[in-house]
């Protein structure tokens, strides 16, 4: 009798270990946007097939380099236009639709002194071409020995990915040179990313 309470206590602790972990699928951090069983409106492991179309804007300012930048930078929030949204640029899930990159290249959070200066990046764009984040912090972070950091105007957007399992997908960002877009597909957000060099 004890050997079978033993038999179903167990098993019972496995199935409440099993539901916990579908219930939290996808990893560290909390997903933004979606829910209720249906297709999550943001994320969900949602892949877009390209990039954002370019902005019709003016021609681009110049602006001092981000180590020349005396104030601190604010964070990017944009206003939701849809329940279930984040208040940060995403990929809306049903349309891939890229909401939050309409700033053109004026947008002085983005003005780098001298656009790809380590280089271009060379490892693939797009949805055939998913890394997994290796470690780092928004400072610096990589994947498959290519390094990077994130805007500082962008900060807020990365807080809760997971820099050491997170998978990423890499855009160009036709508005704002030497810039690309670090898509993260679990969560349907993207921050501008600086390449660094492999």
């Amino acid at each position: 009798m004890e050997v079978h309470v033993k038999k179903i206590i167990g098993l019972s602790l496995l199935m409440c270990v099993a539901a916990f972990a579908q219930q939290n699928r996808g990893g560290g951090g909390q997903q933004r946007g979606g829910g209720g069983g249906r297709a999550p409106a943001v994320g969900g492991g949602h892949i877009p097939s390209r990039g954002p179309a370019p902005m019709r804007s003016s021609a681009p300012e110049r602006a001092p380099s981000r180590a020349q930048q005396s104030a601190p930078a604010n964070e990017n929030h944009i206003a939701v236009h849809q329940q279930g949204h984040p208040d940060v640029p995403h990929v809306d899930a049903r349309n891939s639709k890229w909401i939050g990159h309409n700033t053109g290249r004026g947008d002085p959070h983005y003005q780098m002194a001298q656009p790809f200066a380590h280089g271009r990046f060379s490892g693939g764009f797009g949805p055939q071409h998913v890394f997994v984040l290796g470690g780092g912090n928004r400072e610096r972070f990589w994947f498959n020995n290519f390094y990077w950091d994130v805007a500082a105007y962008d900060y807020n957007i990365v807080g809760d990915w997971n820099w050491a399992g997170d998978q990423i997908v890499i855009y160009d960002d036709p508005d704002h040179p030497g810039w690309y877009l670090a898509y993260n597909p679990r969560l349907g957000t993207y921050a501008h990313v600086e390449y660094l060099g492999g």
